[in-house]
This record gives structure tokens, C-alpha cells and sequence, in this order.
């Protein structure tokens, strides 16, 4: 019988599980997990601790180990062959991969942070990619940019101000050059994260630890914009409250606002329904996640390599160190030294 690892949370304690490795059952794949990105909704879930054992990981490449009877094609209808790299969109019927329970029934490997990944709905969203591993484990956040720029109808030549330099927010960037962005400013931190924005699409980038007063920051981003006039759209991208507020004082007349940031619920924010919406003629846009539809889009796109997106998985932990990796984006976003844009595991099964 052959087992494989499973990082199981509870409250805030990691545990590394022995799993038994199935066999595919028809209509099934199980992956050899490459890499597995920790996301910011992992980390917002731990802060607050998980009331019952959980798998996590949802953002995940593998290569397929053994395919089940009757799977021939993904789901654009490439040929599959064990061994090929496929990456997979985390939600499908009544399931969500990587947010799952510890239950009874529950199949193996039901969350990313493992050796294995198995595959279990047959109409689920898998695709083969070209793409290396360190790019291909980007396609989940990516998605999250493809959606917020298609939801915010990014026009030639549009301003865009991205708030937060995380995975998020430098995948928002991204996105929002290739659909045609003229400028696009990025506010956030910390300095190294800002040095690759420049390189994943931005023009100009603000530090909110150079700049710490909000008044001063909005005077600086404005004076980026047309005529000081405010950006076209704003994607809040930091999953920090009171940039909503902030966001809001930096659109211009008729633009348009995208909240990205906030997958899970931190609290409310306050503001002035007249001078925020009214005022400016306001769209607000929320963006809930990515569709299959998202990856399709997404995943040439990143296959493509316009931009440095490798360079955005700053390390790569082994599955027992997940912990460290939780308590760096918790904390200083230093991890050896060095300081953190994307933290990844991998699986100890990923090298055999």
C-alpha cells in the first residue's frame, strides 16, 4: 500500500498526515503535486483558526500519475497522457478543492498542500499547460486578475491604480496591461514587491511605507492620473479595510471601482454615499472568485511569459514547513532573509 503526505489545520496547528495513495477510479485523475500556492484566503482563514480539521490548498500544478478509465482529454479537449502538467480550476459541483472539512466519505488528497492531488468530478475544469511549474501555479490568482479586468471593461488606453503589490494585485496588474491599460499605478508594499510591479505591467509604483499619510499618498497617485483627475478604475486588491475608503478618493468622474481583496469577511469599512458614489457616478464591481471560463482565457495568456511571473514564487517550502510560510505572510513577509511576494510547497513526492 502506498501513502503519500496531507497537510491537515486545526485552529491554527498544521499537521503532516499519511494518506493512502488510490488507485484512479473511472472518471478520475491523481496528480503528483508540483507546487502549491499559499493565498491570501488560506492565510485570512488562518488568522482566524479552523473550527474543524481542514485540507487546504487550491492553488496547485501537478503531473498527471495515473488516469482513471474513460478520461481522455481536459477540458478543452487536449489529448492527456500520464506524466503531462495539468493545472485545474479549485471549484466545481458542490465541491471545493482545498476548503475541505476533515469528513467521513471525504476522498484522499481533497486539498493541494499533499504529495497528491485527486481529481474526482469528471466535468471538472483541468487543462494540460506548457507552462513551467513556477508559472503554471500562478493560474488561480491570475484568473482572479482576468475577472477583475474583464468585470471592470478595461478600455485602450485607460488609467488603472491597483491597491496592494501581492500576488493579487501584481496579477491584476498584469492583466490589466494586456487588455490595454495606457498607465498603471500600483500603491502598496513592501519596496521589493514594488521593484517586480514594475516589471509585471506598472508604470509607477507608490510605497505605503515611504508614504505613510493617507492625504500625502493621494496628492502623489493623483498627480499620476490625467488632469489629477483620478484613474478610469481602481481594483483594491490589498484585502485591507481602510484601503476601500482610500480606493474610492482616487476615481475619477464616471469611473469605476473594483473590489478584489476582501474574500473573506474582515469587517465594514465607512463612506460617504454621496461624495464616493454619487458624486463621482460610480460602478461598483465585486469580484467572487474565477470561472472555468477565466481559466480558458487566462492560461494562454500566461503560457505566453509577457511578463516575469516565475520570479513571483519567492520560495518554496516542503510541505512541513507550511507553518513558516503562514507565519511570514502573517508577519514581516521576510522568509530567510529575503523578503516574501509568493510562497509555495511542494510535495516530497514531486521529485521521485
Amino acid at each position: 500500500m502506498r501513502t503519500g503526505h496531507a497537510v491537515v489545520v486545526h485552529g491554527q496547528t498544521f499537521e503532516v498526515r499519511e494518506v493512502t495513495v488510490p488507485d484512479p477510479a473511472p472518471e478520475t485523475i491523481l496528480l503528483r503535486q508540483e507546487m502549491a500556492g499559499i493565498c491570501g484566503t488560506d492565510l485570512h482563514n488562518w488568522q482566524k483558526g479552523f473550527a474543524e480539521p481542514t485540507f487546504l490548498g487550491h492553488e496547485n500544478v501537478g503531473v498527471i500519475e495515473a488516469i482513471g478509465s474513460g478520461v481522455t482529454h481536459d477540458y478543452v479537449g487536449n489529448p492527456l497522457v500520464e506524466g503531462d502538467r495539468v493545472i485545474f480550476h479549485p471549484r466545481r459541483a458542490g465541491f471545493s478543492h482545498g476548503f475541505q472539512p476533515e469528513r467521513p466519505g471525504l476522498p484522499p488528497f481533497s486539498g493541494g498542500f499533499g504529495d497528491y492531488i485527486y481529481l474526482t468530478d469528471p466535468t471538472a475544469c483541468f487543462i494540460k499547460t506548457s507552462a513551467p511549474a513556477q508559472v503554471a501555479v500562478l493560474i488561480e490568482p491570475f484568473t482572479i486578475g482576468v475577472h477583475a479586468v474583464l468585470r471592470a471593461n478595461v478600455q485602450l488606453g485607460d488609467t488603472v491604480i491597483v491597491q496592494g503589490s501581492g500576488a493579487i494585485g501584481l496579477l491584476t496588474a498584469a492583466a490589466a496591461r494586456l487588455a490595454g491599460a495606457a498607465k498603471v499605478i500600483v500603491v502598496g508594499g513592501p519596496a521589493r514587491r514594488l521593484e517586480l510591479a514594475l516589471r509585471m505591467g506598472a508604470d509607477v509604483t507608490v510605497d505605503i511605507a515611504a508614504v505613510p499619510d493617507m492625504a500625502e499618498r493621494k496628492e502623489i497617485v493623483l498627480a499620476h492620473t490625467p488632469r489629477g483627475a483620478g484613474a478610469d478604475i481602481v481594483f483594491e486588491c490589498a484585502g485591507f479595510l481602510p484601503a476601500v475608503a482610500e480606493g474610492l478618493e482616487y476615481i475619477r468622474q464616471d469611473g469605476v471601482f473594483v473590489e478584489v481583496g476582501h474574500f473573506v469577511d474582515t469587517g465594514t469599512v465607512t463612506i460617504s454615499p454621496h461624495r464616493h458614489l454619487l458624486r463621482r457616478n460610480l460602478r461598483l464591481e465585486g469580484v467572487w472568485g474565477s470561472q472555468p471560463s477565466h481559466f480558458v482565457r487566462g492560461l494562454p495568456l500566461l503560457e505566453r511569459g509577457d511578463f516575469p511571473y516565475a520570479e513571483m514564487v519567492s520560495h518554496i517550502l516542503p510541505l512541513s514547513e507550511a507553518r513558516r510560510g503562514f507565519d511570514a505572510l502573517n508577519g514581516s513577509y521576510q522568509l530567510d532573509g529575503d523578503t516574501v511576494i509568493k510562497i509555495a510547497l511542494h510535495g516530497d513526492a514531486a521529485s521521485s
